[in-house]
């Protein structure tokens, strides 16, 4: 599993659509491939590493999810739970008027109604921005808006596992980060993984995407699917911004495979095999969502492979990070595949990551 993948690292690079990268990909546990090529900085001449420390987005996500339901398999939450029996001061309406019922797990699978955008409150923070706010403070604002829909009758990608976050935070007291490393980093022995940097010197320098990718700003403006994102590179750094449960941690692709590679084997004794299958299913029923594809309590499920133009077997899990990384769990197969990159927005929805696990199931085969 070599030659394929290689010449689409190579072109990425060559091509400057990626300035630099990692992959790894394991079967059945194994290590098949892994590599890193490119540039950590380019500007410096230094050449991307092993096990760089990158920006992680929405890697936060899985991580976060998989916090909330090793507390449900402690019974100090549960999926059925009002979000406000937890965090009363978050208790958004409907634009009717009506009280909305947002329980975990609307959370868990972007049905809460809430969005990722609120250009009526520039002062709001979804994750990536600079904020000096803390989590009540900015997630107030953002209850303080009307839903877009009654909770469990469609599907948004959302701030809400920053709300699910802050949920987390409360209940295990403390902060976010230490929820997180109580129920999931901590025992996983994922050191290098948090709401920190754990060593700048291998901090992936943030580049933009162009021809070629340019060096992050402060603020920085990306043009995303979905209309333009607006990043902070220093966020990480910040005292005083909130800990986002959807974009705001660090962390290395070592720490990141020894989590997937977890909940491939059914939770790795963090979170109970039975609730990592209920994680790993449709939890959405038919709400409209792309071709193919349902979601389940971690990431996108893809439920028909021909639909979802995907050579992955049904029931893959998959998501990203926009960023620049991009991850694939296929049960069926034994596969895991772990793409990370400091080239935002092509390393997480650009083709490079879609070349990438295209070439990865052709050498399968």
């Amino acid at each position: 599993m070599t030659s394929r993948i290689d010449d689409v690292m190579d072109a990425a690079i060559a091509n400057q659509k990626i300035v630099g990268a990692e992959l790894i990909v394991t079967r059945h546990g194994d290590v098949a491939y892994q590599r890193s090529a490119g540039w950590l900085d380019r500007e410096a001449e230094l050449p991307m590493m092993d096990n760089a420390i990158y920006r992680l987005a929405s890697l936060t996500k899985p991580i976060v999810a998989a916090t909330a339901l090793a507390m449900v398999d402690k019974a100090m939450i549960g999926v059925d739970d009002r979000v406000s029996r937890h965090i009363p001061w978050f208790a958004p309406r409907l634009k009717d008027g009506r009280e909305a019922e947002i329980t975990i797990h609307h959370l868990l699978t972007h049905t809460a109604g809430l969005a990722y955008s609120y250009p009526q409150d520039p002062t709001i923070s979804t994750g990536l921005g600079a904020t000096d706010q803390g989590l009540e403070e900015n997630f107030a604002r953002v209850a303080s808006h009307p839903l877009d829909y009654e909770p469990g009758t469609a599907w948004q990608y959302s701030v809400a596992i920053d709300v699910l976050g802050a949920v987390l935070a409360q209940v295990h007291g403390g902060t976010l980060d230490d929820a997180v490393k109580a129920h999931i980093t901590g025992p996983l022995d994922m050191a290098e993984t948090g709401f920190f940097v754990a060593d700048e010197k291998r901090l992936a320098k943030p580049y933009a995407d162009g021809l070629p990718p340019t060096p992050m700003s402060d603020p920085q403006t990306v043009q995303g699917d979905n209309g333009p994102l607006v990043f902070s590179p220093s966020r990480i750094f910040s005292k005083t911004a909130f800990q986002s449960g959807g974009a705001g941690m660090a962390g290395t692709p070592a720490d990141m495979l020894r989590f997937f590679e977890a909940l491939r084997n059914g939770g790795g004794g963090v979170v109970r095999q039975e609730t990592v299958a209920r994680a790993f299913s449709n939890q959405i029923g038919n709400v409209d969502r792309v071709p193919g594809q349902r979601f389940g309590y971690l990431g996108a499920i893809v439920d028909d492979p021909v639909a979802a133009n995907s050579p992955s077997a049904k029931g893959t899990v998959n998501w990203g990070g926009v960023y620049g990384h991009s991850w694939l769990v296929d049960p069926v197969n034994g596969l895991c595949i772990l793409s990370m990159s400091n080239t935002a927005v092509e390393g997480c929805t650009g083709r490079y990551p879609k070349d990438i696990i295209a070439a990865v199931y052709a050498d399968l085969i």
